[in-house]
């Protein structure tokens, strides 16, 4: 009788332990799957916002010495009168002396330095999706093996565990966002 029930206690036991085990390694796969929506909310929120920061800063870097190049170019060409040259010069000190404060202020704010920061953080961003990818699959496969290896797979359909399936990409998700797209919107 007491042998009956050291084996009775142990088989509750052992239940208990791979009941917890499986609660467990559900909430592994659901924490991991949490997690790719994170990285693809920032990707959503973040990669447009840095293209068109991007495309803001080029236009005004390219209106600003645009502006520059057509009033040097006004004020050199001849023939126009004194009153003119004093309103272009007025214009052309005004242009140059904005652009100054914008170097001055920001030094390192040029376009090819927004374009380098919008390529690093679109691969940063990209990276950490594909980690987290991983991070689902592995936990998911983790997951399956618990409920589908014996002894596992003679309580996991009574206690009602059913295999998850691995992140499979939709096609739509497989392709890779243009950035000519971006920048054409």
């Amino acid at each position: 009788m007491i042998i009956v029930l050291i084996l009775l206690g142990l088989v509750f036991l052992f239940g208990i332990f791979f009941y917890n085990n499986l609660i467990g390694k559900k909430n592994q796969v659901i924490n991991a799957f949490s997690a790719i929506d994170v990285m693809l909310k920032k990707r959503f929120d973040l990669i447009p916002n840095l293209v068109e920061v991007v495309k803001q800063y080029t236009t005004y870097e390219q209106g600003t010495l645009s502006r520059i190049v057509e009033l040097r170019t006004k004020a050199t060409s001849g023939g126009i009168s004194d009153a003119e040259k004093a309103q272009i010069d007025s214009q052309l000190s005004a242009s140059v002396k904005g652009l100054m404060v914008n170097v001055e202020n920001y030094p390192d704010l040029k376009a090819n330095t927004n374009f380098i920061n919008l390529q690093s953080t679109w691969t940063e961003s990209e990276e950490q999706i594909a980690a987290a990818r991983r991070t689902y699959n592995s936990a998911v496969t983790d997951y399956n093996n618990a409920i589908m290896m014996f002894p596992g797979n003679l309580f996991a359909g009574m206690l009602n565990f059913h295999p998850t399936p691995v992140l499979a990409t939709a096609e739509e998700e497989r392709k890779n966002i243009s950035a000519k797209e971006l920048f054409n919107n």
